[in-house]
């Protein structure tokens, strides 16, 4: 039997348990590696509810380096580098505890191999120039910065229009210096190009999977949904600015057109740590439910699903879990990049609040979903999506 290679897996939050984007994404290679690599794994929980998971990851890694973040902390030590022509998002993440563990685990252990997940976990590889280093970078964060400052005024805007600026140099330097970089998407891949054209050829994708044993539609869910009403779910972290936008989009300028073609239409909002905003949203229309035991009961029960992301960057994985629960999901086309294109999925993507309402009721009144989960099968399997990194990755012997 051949001896495992070890590898350093650098995570910025603990890819457990699968239930919001970076997670579910950070949880599947760290999963997949792990069939192939003794995995020396170094994270934080910036969140205490995660503790209770970390004997969970030991199961896949030969050992881990645990770290609590605060976020409170961690922004006031960023901020210095307002001063300095460093990305916020670096200082955010920096520690020294970490970058110990991960320079002792290298040189003790012989470690020739190493994936960070995401640009702030790449700082605790860059002086490491004998390691072969990967990045998932999943999306081109610089761009969302970006994003977000076209809808912020003041010293908001500023901020993000500046975080874009410093977060691009630092991952065009990534770029250059590792030997390969992965995003979520093909979109994506490209747009990384195109910022590191001189590196281009090391930057490739993987898409996000969907866990269709977990996503099953044939499964018995209790309904959580209230009765005799229209329902209409969204699912995602809701401490999550792009996702805030999103509900509070839907609400204001979807639902009201939404509800003059059914009074009985009831918006339900699934996720985890709701803002004050996401909570004010709450009414006789619309419900909050914070974190709940069983996203799939919600969307299983529901009268369609919707994704009205105004901003959003690579795959969206809520959009990929309900099709794989066989439910039709009305997206806007920031939800809907990143995706294999159809003429179904064309459909069901509108950017206007007039159109995007018109669609929601077409489907509301056709009562029945289409075979969503054939698409998800033939193009989001774990399996298939994680091949690329094998092909990137040097094998083991």
């Amino acid at each position: 039997m051949n001896k495992k290679q070890p590898l350093l897996y650098l995570v910025h939050r603990l890819p457990y348990p699968p239930n919001k984007g970076d997670k579910i994404r950070s949880f599947h290679l760290l999963k997949h590696l792990s069939k192939q690599y003794d995995i020396y794994l170094a994270t934080f929980i910036d969140d205490k509810n995660d503790w209770q998971y970390v004997d969970i990851v030991k199961e896949y890694c030969r050992d881990v380096c645990v770290l609590s973040l605060n976020p409170t902390f961690a922004k006031v030590r960023a901020l210095p580098a307002l001063l300095t022509g460093q990305a916020l998002t670096i200082p955010y993440y920096a520690d020294s505890k970490m970058r110990q563990w991960v320079d002792e685990t290298i040189a003790k252990h012989n470690i020739t191999q190493a994936v960070a997940y995401s640009s702030s976990m790449a700082q605790y590889l860059e002086k490491h120039q004998q390691v072969s280093r990967y990045i998932d970078f999943v999306d081109v964060d610089s761009d969302k910065w970006r994003q977000y400052a076209e809808s912020m005024k003041g010293i908001s805007r500023w901020v993000y229009q500046r975080e874009h600026r410093f977060l691009e140099t630092y991952e065009r330097k990534i770029v250059g210096e590792f030997d390969y970089s992965f995003l979520v998407s093909e979109k994506e891949a490209a747009l990384l190009q195109k910022i590191s054209s001189d590196n281009g050829a090391k930057v490739g994708y993987f898409n996000n999977g969907v866990d269709l044993e977990f996503f099953d539609p044939n499964r018995e869910y209790d309904n959580p949904l209230p009765a005799d009403k229209v329902n209409i779910v969204f699912t995602g972290a809701m401490d999550y600015w792009a996702n805030v936008d999103a509900v509070k989009w839907f609400c204001e300028k979807a639902l009201p057109i939404i509800k003059q073609r059914y009074a009985n239409a009831h918006f339900t909002i699934v996720g985890s740590n709701p803002t004050k905003d996401v909570l004010a949203l709450a009414s006789d229309d619309v419900s909050v439910t914070g974190r709940v035991p069983d996203v799939r009961s919600y969307i299983v029960h529901a009268d369609l699903a919707v994704a009205p992301m105004q901003i959003a960057r690579g795959i969206q994985n809520k959009v990929l879990e309900a099709l794989a629960l066989n439910k039709t999901v009305v997206v806007t086309s920031a939800a809907y990049e990143g995706l294999v294109e159809t003429e179904a999925l064309d459909q069901l993507c509108y950017n206007e609040p007039d159109a995007f309402a018109q669609c929601c009721l077409e489907q509301l009144e056709k009562k029945t979903s289409g075979d969503w989960r054939e698409y998800v099968t033939r193009f989001y399997s774990w399996d298939s999506c994680l091949s690329r990194v094998d092909e990137q990755l040097v094998p083991s012997t």
